[in-house]
């Protein structure tokens, strides 16, 4: 599956796309921010990520830039079968951060959940990075109230992690496309 949004193409990772995944992630102020991604980040984690089997109703997705000389990598981000609902992830190379490219992305994997059929979605952020906070708000998620201790394999501790979610309703998509 793949989903063009303005500046960016989301499409499925690769074999080729080992080096390129693991030049963006292989960051510990990127993977400390994740949940399942090891520290240190290895290539050949990179390489069993790129060759994973994918559910295609839980679609994950490289987060792409077309531009003069190829395609930069500049991230990843998708949906996946979280504890009893679609959860949202995603991480951004740290040279893209602050340019409007989680946002983005986020808006497109959005539309995609959308025609897959899910009603709704969650997502959190840890308590040290607001940053990402601040992007699911702008996509329309809404802070549920709560927190709750999630493990982060970076971090190798567990650390509190801010709660949201966003019904995928008629409502919700006429205010995400006025965003």
């Amino acid at each position: 599956m793949f989903h063009v949004t303005e500046r960016l193409l989301l499409r499925p990772a690769w074999p080729e796309d080992a080096d390129a995944l693991f030049g963006g992630i292989a960051d510990k102020g990127v993977v400390r921010n994740l949940a399942r991604a090891p520290w240190p980040y290895l290539p050949e984690h990179a390489l069993t990520f790129v060759k994973r089997m994918q559910d295609p109703r839980y679609p994950v997705f490289l987060i792409t830039m077309p531009t003069e000389r190829g395609s930069q990598l500049v991230g990843c981000i998708g949906i996946d079968a979280g504890e009893g609902a679609t959860e949202l992830g995603y991480w951004i190379a740290r040279p893209y951060w602050g340019r409007g490219f989680a946002t983005e992305a986020g808006r497109g994997v959005i539309e995609v959940a959308r025609l897959l059929g899910h009603e709704r979605l969650t997502a959190g952020h840890f308590t040290d990075n607001p940053a990402s906070g601040k992007v699911l708000r702008k996509l329309g998620f809404v802070p549920t109230g709560k927190t709750a201790m999630r493990h982060s394999c970076g971090r190798g501790e567990d650390a509190e992690c801010v709660m949201y979610s966003l019904d995928l309703d008629a409502d919700q998509a006429s205010s995400l496309q006025a965003a």
